[in-house]
């Protein structure tokens, strides 16, 4: 656990934004009212004041109209909002519906029609079990069937069937998937990593990760993440290395580009943007240090946080451009997600686990 002086430094950084916070209380976002957040788009205009009310009340909008539009999950956008939305509160009617539509989505979607890939497996058994760990505390029977259910998608290799629509940092290769894979069984409550099934299942794991390097430093920092759960994952050297490579990509305005986190193509043909700050390349960075153990009284962790303060926009969101293609930008819901666990992990008790 954090010594009291980082805890006292942490406050310290983020007391205002917590402060605004308090102030009021928008009306509760349901299925029922749900308005779409606007366009993810650059020139939306920065926040006067930071504010977890706004953060809230989009990723509320976003995941719901996600849902009632489309019915069905996607890792930028309502997955990610079971990972974030504990962090500012879960006793709200828009987790409550997002929540009760993932348990669906395995308790009866899955028993009639099946998954749609193994992918999706992975991910709801990984969101399911850090929204328990952020919540209840206790394993619920929807995450213990999705997490069981991820050993029967399991290949002989240890890997999964990934997504690869080249769509990064999520869908584009199996490395991500195995060690989202990792963080849902470390993160699980009740102990359910001791279970054979889980057992047999990480042994699989730790063979495929030993013979498949990381093969971004976005995937670097995703073991960062995991290890934090899994210790065993990679040897305290490579986790120095890493920390290390994560901390030199910072920019001079105190944020991360999520375009320097991995060599990837655009779908568009056209550049990406390496040279601008974002909110999932900051937030995420700053998660997976902080689970790391990076000390919140690092200037490299008050100085990220500081961008992120700086640099929430007026719909609430923490704008993040696709590294696919000039669209929807749809990375910008994770970014958002990203940026509120960002912080909320600068206090003494990190999202989903107590340290």
């Amino acid at each position: 656990m954090p010594s009291l002086h980082i805890f006292s430094r942490c406050v310290l950084v983020l007391g205002l934004f917590f402060s605004i916070v308090v102030g009021a209380s928008a009306a509760d976002v349901t299925l029922e009212n749900v308005a779409a957040p606007s366009a993810n788009t650059a020139d939306e205009a920065i926040s006067k004041e930071a504010s977890l009310e706004k953060a809230a009340h989009f990723l509320d909008s976003a995941a719901l109209t996600w849902q009632k539009d489309r019915k069905c999950f996607t890792c930028h956008t309502n997955f990610a909002f079971l990972y974030a939305r504990p962090a500012i509160s879960a006793d709200n009617t828009a987790h409550q519906q997002v929540r009760a539509f993932a348990e669906e989505l395995v308790q009866k979607r899955w028993e009639d029609q099946g998954p749609r890939w193994d992918a999706e497996v992975v991910a709801a058994a990984a969101a399911l079990a850090f929204n328990d760990a952020a919540t209840t505390g206790t394993l619920h029977a929807a995450s213990r069937a999705a997490l069981d259910r991820m050993w029967t998608v399991q290949k002989e290799d240890g890997g999964f069937s990934w997504l690869k629509c080249d769509w990064p940092p999520m869908e584009s290769d199996d490395h991500y998937g195995v060690t989202l894979a990792a963080i849902a069984v470390g993160v699980a409550p009740d102990g359910y990593a001791a279970t054979p099934a889980a057992q047999k299942g990480m042994e699989g794991m730790r063979r495929w990760l030993k013979a498949n390097a990381p093969p971004t430093r976005h995937h670097q920092a995703m073991l960062l993440w995991a290890n934090s759960y899994v210790p065993d994952l990679i040897t305290a050297e490579e986790k120095a290395v890493s920390i290390q490579q994560l901390k030199a990509l910072q920019k001079s305005d105190g944020g991360w580009a999520l375009a320097t986190l991995g060599d990837w193509k655009r779908g568009d043909d056209l550049e990406q943007d390496t040279e601008h700050s974002d909110g999932y390349g900051t937030g995420f960075v700053l998660y997976a240090l902080r689970r790391a153990d990076v000390s919140s009284s690092e200037e490299v962790i008050h100085n990220g946080v500081k961008w992120l303060k700086s640099n929430q926009r007026e719909s609430g969101r923490w704008y993040t451009r696709s590294l696919f293609k000039d669209n929807h930008h749809f990375i910008s819901h994770a970014g958002t997600a990203m940026a509120v666990m960002a912080l909320k992990s600068c206090e003494e008790t990190k999202v989903g686990q107590s340290k």
